[in-house]
């Protein structure tokens, strides 16, 4: 960052580029936060922190860090369910277990997430997101659950059809979303502007000029927002539900700003991230936000590409735009006041869209199926019950799906001179594959010797060890030599052994 001060070009570069990055931050701080059913000024105070407090921490130097969408449906749900005045608490000790994860250095086990975990959490929250701002957009109370924000969608068109105010309200935001879908087919000079403003300003001023009656974004003004978290709230944190959202909070804010971090640190050739630091970084950012009762922030893969795009090269560029979002927040709170719900309605559904991986679904169909099956199922949970339990099956399902492919083996048959049987077994023998090991172990001649040769056995679990065994001293009729089996040198000295011998040694 000294590097801007001592370098003129580069400072006036960043300074322009930090522009271009409030533009993009203000409608989408301003959304995140109504999307939320939290005041609109707490969102922008979250976008604040992420430029003037988590910009100037380490870790990676040009992602840009405020409220994210990803987080929406999380927070619309704790704050129906605990009241907004526990939101604070909760992201308070949110960002306190992010610190110390950070201090622990978990931060680089966040990289081993799945991806299809991570890509079916960002599909199920966008077809939340998605249905849910459907019901905001035509100025309808949406339902509680994400079943029947689907199932309430006939409904919903019904309304549009009858209702003038709906009609007109849906029309404001579905114009939105056509800019924002056609901006980046105009002119170069015309793109410069953020497609996100530049959709929000246009329906705000069509509604202004147009007169049509649709709602708008309540303005409650800055210092009035703020909702420090009282001692009852804090005293609330021990509850199981509140926990365990406070853990759903944690990690997936953390696993959306490391896997940010490795997008953002593919876009750029400067200093790569330091991803223990960043988790440290975005924990004090939420700690901040907490404490100031504001939402949750993650950094966000959109306001940190138009951040590189603009040209950044150093941190200077985020941190001022934490200082434009301030400015505007303090001085022009009545432009809030003029902004339709509707076309923020149409900006969060145009960001739902882009949360979906349309574009990974037929790769992964052709040589991946197990992982979209687990991005399906765990898209697919997140709409039907909640993010949390979404997410861990997505986990379980990834980490079940995992052991299967690693516990490979291959039975091989061959029959010696003197009618003995050997049969060979290779891979990773694990309790997943014993039903076709001992179905074919099963259908072997039980008068004949046979010979189960296990030396190229990688690892054997004790499951599948003790089944061998127990298998081998049954198989053989009587008068028949009994089952040898050949175990690694490192398990037994003895290159073969008889079943007996074999279930004390192994």
């Amino acid at each position: 960052m000294l590097c801007a001060f001592k370098n003129p070009a580069v400072l006036r570069q960043d300074a322009l580029a930090s522009l271009v990055v409030f533009l993009v931050a203000l409608p989408l701080c301003v959304g995140v936060a109504v999307a939320s059913g939290v005041p609109a000024e707490l969102g922008l105070i979250t976008g604040v922190v992420g430029g003037l407090v988590v910009g100037f921490l380490p870790g990676s130097a040009l992602q840009v860090s405020g409220p994210a969408a990803g987080l929406t449906v999380l927070v619309f749900e704790a704050v129906r369910e605990f009241g907004l005045s526990m939101l604070g608490a909760i992201v308070l000790a949110a960002g306190v277990l992010q610190i110390g994860l950070g201090l622990l250095r978990f931060g680089r086990w966040f990289r081993a997430i799945s991806v299809s975990v991570v890509q079916g959490m960002l599909a199920g929250i966008g077809l939340v997101l998605i249905f849910g701002q459907l019901y905001t957009m035509a100025g309808v109370h949406q339902p509680r659950s994400g079943l029947e924000k689907v199932f309430g969608i006939p409904g919903l068109v019904g309304d549009i059809a009858t209702s003038r105010s709906a009609l007109t309200a849906f029309a404001t935001g579905l114009g939105t979303i056509v800019v924002l879908v056609g901006w980046k087919k105009l002119p170069a000079k015309v793109r410069q502007i953020p497609a996100p403003l530049a959709a929000v300003a246009l329906a705000t001023a069509g509604t202004a000029i147009g007169g049509p009656d649709v709602a708008h974004v309540k303005v409650q003004g800055l210092f009035e927002a703020v909702q420090p978290p009282g001692a009852s709230d804090l005293g609330s944190l021990g509850s199981v539900a509140v926990l365990g959202t406070v853990l759903a909070f944690a990690l997936i804010a953390s696993a959306e700003s490391l896997f940010s971090a490795a997008a953002v640190d593919r876009m750029h050739d400067g200093p790569r991230t330091h991803y223990d630091k960043e988790l440290v970084a975005q924990g004090v950012g939420n700690t901040v936000c907490g404490v100031l009762g504001a939402l949750p922030l993650t950094a966000v893969i959109v306001r940190s590409s138009a951040n590189l795009q603009a040209g950044a090269t150093t941190k200077v560029s985020r941190i001022l735009h934490g200082l434009w979002l301030l400015l505007f927040t303090v001085l022009l709170p009545t432009v809030i006041g003029i902004i339709p719900l509707a076309a923020l309605a149409g900006v969060l559904v145009h960001a739902g869209c882009k949360l979906i991986p349309v574009k990974e679904v037929r790769p992964l169909w052709r040589e991946h199926r197990g992982e979209l099956v687990v991005l399906a199922i765990t898209g697919v949970a997140i709409v039907t019950t909640s993010m949390f339990e979404g997410v861990v099956l997505g986990l379980v399902l990834a980490v079940a799906k995992s052991a299967w492919e690693t516990s490979h083996i291959h039975l091989d048959t061959r029959e010696l001179t003197g009618g003995r049987l050997v049969v060979a077994l290779t891979g990773n023998p694990t309790f997943l594959r014993l039903p076709r090991i001992l179905q074919t172990l099963e259908a072997l001649p039980r008068n004949q010797p046979i010979e189960l040769d296990l030396t190229a056995v990688r690892h054997l679990d004790h499951a599948c060890r003790a089944a061998l065994q127990n298998w081998g001293a049954r198989h053989h009729t009587t008068g028949t030599e009994p089952v040898r089996i050949r175990v690694p040198a490192t398990e037994n000295d003895s290159t073969s052994a008889s079943a007996g011998a074999a279930g004390r040694s192994a």
